[in-house]
């Protein structure tokens, strides 16, 4: 080996011995001090993420954004409780009845879960109307509400007029409901959530074309994913919507 190689050896031996001498004490102390540019990077990185995210559409009837219509209704502990009660929640809203033999139980179970996932906000509500006020008197409710370990303050379970109840349903919400003989329970009735925000617009997601998906099913639990007709739960989606209106 040449004098010449060695040199070049010695050269660059010694240009790591000055580059360790002098940058590899900056280093750790930007480590020590939780100051290290991957931190910063993952930081940035979950900022632009959340930048990104699309906000919840408005849903619309012929360009004006659809809110929660006027209503007033007794809760399953007597109180008058109306559409304003709720103003400065995200709250939920189903249509149920206690007697419901089919999907009411599966979608009240779901209900709890997410009560309980936000049982520490106190601007998150849930509004369940019965459809049959007849046999569901606030005692009814109040009892049902027990069972099912109903525990915000801010979930209502409202009763009152039949009529007034339907109307909200049918066109104020576009939920349908409808008493059926013919059917399992006496009533029939979609099994589908509608998300309200903090100012009484009904909100949702996007789906993959952009359009609102309006609703959310109500009767697949996170646990199953997915039905036995292959329609999968939304559950998830619901909650994380539900914390995005909460976040604005």
């Amino acid at each position: 080996m040449s004098k010449k190689t060695n040199y070049s050896y010695i050269g660059i031996a010694f240009i790591i011995l000055v580059f360790g001498i002098i940058f590899v004490p900056k280093i750790v102390d930007r480590i020590s001090n939780n100051d290290i540019i991957r931190n910063e990077s993952r930081s940035d990185s979950a900022n632009d993420r959340k930048a990104k995210a699309d906000p919840l559409a408005f849903i619309e009837t012929n360009g004006v954004k659809r809110q929660v219509p006027s209503f007033s209704f007794t809760d399953q502990n007597g109180k008058t409780i109306t559409n304003e009660d709720y103003l400065g929640k995200v709250y939920v809203i189903e249509f149920f009845f206690t007697t419901c033999p089919t999907i009411c139980p599966r979608m009240n179970a779901n209900l709890v879960q997410i009560q309980n996932t936000f049982n520490e906000f106190e601007d998150f509500g849930v509004a369940s109307f019965t459809i049959n006020p007849e046999h569901d008197t606030p005692e009814v409710l109040k009892a049902y509400a027990d069972d099912y370990g109903i525990t915000n303050p801010n979930w209502h379970l409202l009763t009152g007029d039949k009529d007034a109840i339907y109307k909200l349903a049918n066109e104020g919400f576009y939920i349908y409901a409808a008493a059926n003989e013919d059917v399992l329970g006496g009533f029939e009735h979609s099994g589908n959530f509608a998300l309200i925000d903090k100012n009484g617009y009904i909100r949702s997601r996007k789906d993959s074309y952009g359009n609102p998906i309006i609703y959310y099913k109500g009767i697949i639990s996170e646990r199953e994913k997915v039905n036995d007709e292959g329609e999968k739960e939304e559950i998830s989606m619901l909650k994380e919507d539900i914390k995005n209106l909460l976040d604005e």
